[in-house]
């Protein structure tokens, strides 16, 4: 009889072992599914075709769904350039988000309120001109250039936020002024 018992208990632990493990490996399957119906839709949205370049993406909490708040990163690292954040800088980058339909109930919204509180790291950055440079090299000049124009236009009145003197002078950072520099390279992959 204790062998019996014996092997009952040695074949419950075994198929417990066993039940977790199927799980575990059930769970990866899923996450991964999962993954890839991200990355899938990320590439429809933005029409990049790179993995590597859809998984950092998405590793930095960037999706289809809010793709929009990228076309934002240069104003965020702009307003940062200096260090802090100003309430003018802050301000200048909502309504810009707002002209580019980001509301308060958008999902990049809270993505782009995230980038706000904290300095976003150099993986932003990055990733930010890997995505620029994905984007502008299908472009022709011309449509590359108008396209640079309007974002680091942008960038360059969020840097300018603070105001000159009652708003006559510039009051762009040197910081702020090599910032958009280098972003502009990624115009021109």
């Amino acid at each position: 009889m204790s062998d019996r018992f014996l092997d009952d208990r040695r074949t419950g632990l075994e198929e417990a072992f066993f039940a977790r493990q199927n799980e575990e490996l059930r769970r990866r399957l899923v996450e991964a599914g999962a993954k890839n119906d991200r990355r899938h839709d990320l590439a429809e949205a933005s029409h990049i075709q790179d993995t590597a370049l859809l998984d950092r993406l998405l590793e930095l909490g960037l999706g289809a769904e809010t793709l929009s708040a990228l076309t934002l990163v240069p104003l965020v690292l702009v307003a940062w350039a200096d260090g802090d954040l100003s309430d003018l800088d802050r301000k200048a980058v909502m309504d810009a988000a707002a002209l580019e339909g980001i509301h308060h109930r958008s999902p990049g919204y809270a993505l782009l309120q995230g980038w706000l509180r904290t300095r976003p790291g150099p993986n932003l950055t990055a990733a930010w001109k890997d995505y620029v440079s994905a984007l502008a090299k299908p472009l022709d000049l011309s449509a590359r250039r108008e396209l640079e124009h309007h974002v680091m236009d942008q960038a360059r009145k969020v840097a300018d936020a603070s105001g000159g003197l009652l708003g006559l002078t510039s009051r762009i950072s040197a910081a702020q002024f090599a910032l958009i520099s280098e972003l502009s390279t990624a115009f021109h992959p």
